[in-house]
């Protein structure tokens, strides 16, 4: 512990070299070793032959037929292993296109009825629209699901949380800092408008510019005229039955893009609204079970549907102008997918498996999607990216980004594996290091039904309370006060202790988890904190 009385001028000189080591260390650290992930294979992936998008480079997300996914895979188990800095379905950030990565602030979806083939429209019970050239009753369930999505506590649109964009995300990086734009939480649904284009016929077989292009007019009728207002929007191109845009049958079951991309069947589309995101979405069922009808449910007519629509709306959420968002560049038989590819048609039951999910009003067949954070296909998801899930109104409250995402810092502190209490990460705060006073904080507001707040924690403390230790407070700034939950601890080697207080609901806290350590050399203090909820 050393001797009091010789601490101060001992201390000076370590505090001086401390902060050179602090500053120092802080610069290596800021260098984004990320970065250099895309480039880390040892050998550009070949690409597969049997992918839709082989020489079709605009079918991003393209969901293959089961029968092609088969041959696909079977091409890649035979081919040598490529050499990837971390796991073969690992995605990281390609630096965005115009700016743009991923759709960070709340989706609005727009359901486009593309060609007079889909008959007279109705409306039925639910406000929906009906087609009566619709023999399987696609278009409403199409509605329901998107108007769902976000609701009924819901978690499996929770997977796009932990991915972001924005200036402080790095080209290349596998995760994001805590002070990205992450894709929030999509409370409340997502469905913003529907319409049927019946002024003309749907083509036979629409090229990617004719879909684009219809993306495009949507756009317009809907009024999202600039590039703003089409920032968070999604323009879903169905056509009708008997139709082969883009000539799927046998290949695919549809894709997404944005109207600039220059590989475009057929060129890019200009738009005076800025970049318009939109996806091709065949009347897949004509394709039968190579499009999962029957993959969930029997007769399941609609799984493949659902799943389609569902898989290429988590692929734009998260590569919303591609491929400037989350995609693989591992040079694994992965190479260029996007994070619900990597999940396509896994059976029912098996680990990341296709499921029913059910939403606020309905349930649907849904497939999973691809987790840097939990490194598995996930059919749910904890919220750690947008608020409003695990661990109450608290974001990230269990560090299972792997990031202190959604926290603010000051001092030294970090998402660890060895600070976990559950899961996979918890926060240090402080270090095995001489450092200073450290802190987490977060603001949130107790959510309706809630009473309790607890933490769990471990400190590390080999000196004495009087100079080293532990605190936590919750100040609630609606009523004027603050509320010490853990008085300063110093102990070492008692394992992990809950701490809990009371919350109203309604009212506005910030939480602050301290370690103060007296940056004396030889007895250095941190404190692990975890599993922080509100319940």
């Amino acid at each position: 512990m050393g001797h009091p009385h010789t601490r101060g001028a001992v201390r000076a000189t370590l505090t001086g070299l401390a902060s050179l080591s602090l500053l120092t260390g802080a610069v290596v650290a800021s260098i984004p070793q990320a970065a250099a992930a895309p480039q880390a294979a040892a050998h550009a992936a070949r690409p597969n032959p049997y992918s839709p998008a082989y020489q079709h480079p605009y079918r991003h997300g393209v969901i293959p037929t089961i029968q092609r996914n088969a041959k696909m895979k079977s091409w890649a188990a035979n081919q040598p292993a490529a050499t990837t800095a971390t796991g073969p379905q690992t995605l990281s950030y390609g630096g965005g296109v115009d700016g743009i990565g991923v759709q960070s602030g709340h989706s609005k979806v727009y359901l486009v009825f593309y060609g007079s083939q889909w008959g007279t429209q109705s409306t039925n019970s639910s406000g929906d629209a009906t087609f009566s050239g619709d023999p399987d009753g696609a278009a409403p369930v199409a509605q329901e699901m998107f108007k769902d999505i976000g609701t009924g506590n819901e978690r499996w649109s929770a997977d796009l949380t932990q991915w972001c964009d924005g200036p402080n995300v790095s080209s290349g990086a596998t995760s994001c800092p805590s002070n990205a734009n992450f894709i929030p939480y999509q409370s409340g649904g997502v469905l913003s408008g529907v319409w049927y284009d019946n002024s003309a016929a749907s083509p036979s077989a629409a090229t990617g510019h004719q879909l684009g292009a219809e993306a495009v007019k949507a756009a317009g009728h809907f009024g999202n005229t600039t590039a703003a207002s089409n920032r968070d929007a999604y323009y879903v191109i169905l056509s009708p039955h008997n139709t082969n845009p883009d000539n799927y049958q046998g290949q695919y079951c549809a894709w997404h893009d944005y109207n600039g991309d220059s590989t475009l069947s057929g060129g890019p589309v200009s738009s005076s609204y800025g970049d318009i995101a939109f996806s091709n979405q065949p009347y897949n069922m004509d394709s039968g079970s190579g499009c999962g009808v029957g993959f969930v449910n029997s007769p399941g007519t609609l799984d493949g549907w659902t799943m389609t629509l569902g898989h290429e709306w988590q692929e734009m959420m998260s590569d919303q102008n591609p491929a400037g968002g989350w995609t693989n560049h591992t040079g694994s038989s992965y190479d260029g997918q996007e994070n619900a590819d990597e999940c396509a048609w896994l059976s029912p039951g098996t680990t990341g498996g296709a499921a029913n999910v059910t939403m606020g009003t309905g349930t649907f067949a849904e497939q999973a999607s691809w987790s840097n954070d939990t490194n598995n296909c996930a059919i749910t998801h904890a919220i750690v990216g947008g608020g409003g899930g695990t661990g109450g109104s608290l974001t990230n409250g269990t560090f299972e980004t792997g990031s202190l995402s959604g926290w603010t810092t000051s001092g030294t502190a970090s998402a660890t594996t060895s600070a976990a209490h559950s899961g996979s990460y918890g926060a240090t705060v402080g270090s095995t290091g001489p450092t200073n006073t450290s802190s987490v904080s977060q603001s949130f507001t107790a959510p309706s039904g809630t009473s309790k707040i607890s933490f769990w924690y471990n400190v590390t403390c080999p000196d004495t309370v009087s100079y080293d230790w532990a605190t936590a407070t919750l100040q609630d700034t609606t009523a004027g006060t603050t509320t010490t939950l853990l008085g300063k601890t110093c102990t070492q080697g008692a394992g992990w202790k809950q701490v809990s207080g009371t919350v109203t609901a309604g009212h506005n806290y910030t939480l602050t988890l301290t370690n103060k350590d007296d940056n004396y050399a030889g007895d250095a203090t941190y404190t692990y904190y975890d599993d922080v909820t509100v319940s």
